[in-house]
């Protein structure tokens, strides 16, 4: 397994069919694995992802038990070689993933990667740029 991707949802069923939708787009010929955590959404997010996405790992917390901890539970289901954390609202390009993993396998010193983030108008978000 490549990769990992691991996102946590709290009642945002649209971004969150997006997200899936681009990132699966984005690791269509890597071999991977997706993780949604759904901390006790309200909304039609869990009846969307068993519907729409159902080879999608859905973790369904029962209460809302915050991202940090979400995340760590699928982080110890996790069997790729890299993990990815992304948020529900996050737009994936299609080459995004396969430049990451390339990365990482040419530079096995890093221990971690941040990517260039842009705003829905193209604009560069300066919290893209954060030391690791």
């Amino acid at each position: 397994m490549k990769i990992s991707v691991i996102i946590v949802n709290y009642n945002v069923c649209a971004l969150l069919r997006q997200a899936v939708n681009t990132i699966m787009r984005a690791c269509d010929d890597i071999e991977h694995e997706i993780f949604i955590v759904d901390n006790a959404s309200e909304d039609r997010s869990v009846a969307m992802l068993k519907s729409e996405f159902p080879q999608i790992k859905l973790i369904e917390n029962k209460k809302n038990e915050g991202y940090s901890r979400a995340n760590n539970r699928a982080l110890k289901m996790a069997r790729g070689e890299y993990v990815l954390l992304i948020d529900p609202d996050t737009i994936t390009k299609r080459d995004t993933i396969h430049k990451a993993v390339e990365f990482m396998d040419k530079h096995a010193i890093a221990g971690g990667l941040g990517v260039r983030m842009v705003d829905a108008q193209g604009s560069y978000l300066p919290e893209s740029k954060r030391g690791l």
